[in-house]
């Protein structure tokens, strides 16, 4: 089942800076192995808290993805005042993704998946646009009581996630930032 999903209401909080203790960001940066040369796309990419620093980190561009186009917008608003180009911006959703095949060497979803209806879709339209040797990573919360994120019953447990990624066809590595937060590394 689907959580509900994260309103652009509340986007400010998406950058508190305590939210750095529980998502590095530079952590995040390393485990996408950036050259510099990669395009990148950030799916579910809200207000840019991980977007920007992707965009600083890689010459090419990094397409933002998602369902809520006033989180583009505040996404524009803040790339523009930190001078950055190579940005696209795209309004849709995961199931359904309007790219060609392979047209993304890394990937990225952070707190977004446990809020896809239908999980398995949006993973193959994933596995779709990363070619191979391609990475995609994934940031979601960990099924335990926590005081961030969404309620224990939205969360998706890091084994079942990294199941699920698997089934799409992707090779998995999990690991966790903290209790509350874990990451999945899927090459194809």
């Amino acid at each position: 089942m689907a959580g509900k999903m994260f309103s652009h209401e509340k986007a400010e909080k998406l950058l508190d800076p305590k939210r750095q203790e529980t998502v590095p960001v530079e952590e995040v940066i390393r485990l996408l192995d950036l050259n510099g040369d990669e395009k990148v796309i950030d799916l579910g990419a809200g207000n840019g808290y991980l977007t920007l620093p992707i965009a600083k980190a890689t010459k090419d561009r990094v397409t933002a993805v998602d369902i809520q186009p006033e989180m583009l917008e505040m996404l524009a608003e803040r790339a523009e005042k930190e001078g950055l180009g190579n940005l696209d911006r795209q309004e849709s959703g995961l199931d359904r993704l309007n790219f060609p095949d392979g047209s993304f060497q890394r990937a990225i979803s952070a707190f977004v998946l446990h809020e896809v209806p239908d999980l398995d879709q949006a993973l193959s339209e994933i596995y779709r646009i990363i070619p191979e040797h391609g990475m995609f990573v994934v940031l979601d919360w960990e099924k335990v009581e926590g005081e961030q994120g969404p309620p224990l019953h939205e969360r998706i447990p890091s084994e079942d996630m990294a199941h699920q990624i698997e089934q799409a066809g992707f090779s998995v590595k999990v690991g966790k930032f903290n209790k509350d937060v874990y990451f999945i590394v899927a090459t194809k």
